[in-house]
């Protein structure tokens, strides 16, 4: 089951998407928030809703969507985490998780530009598993971790080589204005296992990164432990789970993104993020 934030003609609001179209939650009685995705009962009840509900569904191309969280309380991104970019990159694979923050405001939605600021010239594309926290999380252990999850969206953590290089540290690379395309759904942990997805980016239809993520170094469960042991992860919270390799920065010779490319960014089950590049106006 696909949850998605959209704006239509009923303004913004969450809603379900089907083989029908996209059904409003508020048709089928049901408010969406964070914690209620955490929470199977809850799923229970919308599944049950949705049964003879097709008539309420509205067309998805009648419809923005929008990233799942718009202004998360923090992003926690996790460098070096698959085993081909580890790989790529001539680095050993790392004893514990390699973390790093990503400004909150830096995420737009499906569709929207990418702007390729006039300050830098290396901007990259990641395909990321995004990991939405449901529930307030503090020492967690791995066995329980997953039912802490809201659910799974798809992230492209766009990246300034040069300023990430040159700084020394990634804050500044990672965090510049629309550099965190995120969607274009979230679907609840029930509906997914995040160890066994394919992934994908594609840079004006021609793939650039194509793995699954059983090629994590650190899986789902492991990051939120290792997260929750020093700092409280609450429902909103987003967690980007690294990327494989193929970036474009490692390539022979470098292949990044300029204005005028398109980025696609597919993770199976989840959907296909779409957002194209710009330049800064």
């Amino acid at each position: 089951m696909k949850f998605a934030r959209y704006f239509g003609v009923d303004g913004t609001g969450w809603g379900i998407i089907t083989d029908a179209g996209l059904i409003p939650a508020h048709a089928l009685g049901v408010a969406v928030s964070y914690e209620q995705l955490a929470n199977p009962a809850f799923l229970h009840r919308v599944e049950a809703a949705i049964e003879g509900s097709a008539a309420e569904a509205i067309a998805l191309d009648a419809l923005q969507l929008l990233a799942p969280v718009p202004r998360p309380g923090k992003i926690i991104c996790v460098g070096l985490n698959y085993h081909d970019h580890a790989e790529e990159t001539g680095e050993e694979p790392p004893e514990q998780p390699l973390l790093f923050g990503k400004a909150p405001t830096a995420v737009i939605n499906p569709g929207d530009a990418i702007v390729h600021p006039d300050a830098v010239e290396q901007v990259d594309y990641e395909v990321e598993l995004g990991v939405v926290i449901g529930r307030t999380a503090r020492d967690v252990s791995a066995a329980d971790a997953r039912s802490y999850v809201a659910g799974y969206t798809a992230i492209n953590d766009v990246s300034a080589r040069d300023a990430q290089f040159s700084d020394g540290q990634f804050y500044r690379g990672k965090s510049y204005d629309t550099f965190a395309p995120m969607g274009p759904t979230l679907v609840p942990d029930t509906y997914l296992d995040p160890a066994a997805l394919d992934v994908a980016c594609r840079v004006n239809g021609e793939t650039k990164q194509a793995s699954n993520t059983a090629e994590f170094i650190f899986g789902v469960e492991a990051v939120i432990e290792y997260i929750s042991g020093f700092t409280t992860l609450e429902p909103g919270d987003v967690i980007s789970t690294g990327t494989p390799g193929g970036v474009g920065i490692f390539r022979e010779p470098p292949e990044l993104l300029q204005p005028g490319d398109t980025v696609d960014v597919e993770i199976e089950g989840i959907g296909t993020l779409t957002n194209p590049v710009i330049a800064q106006g």
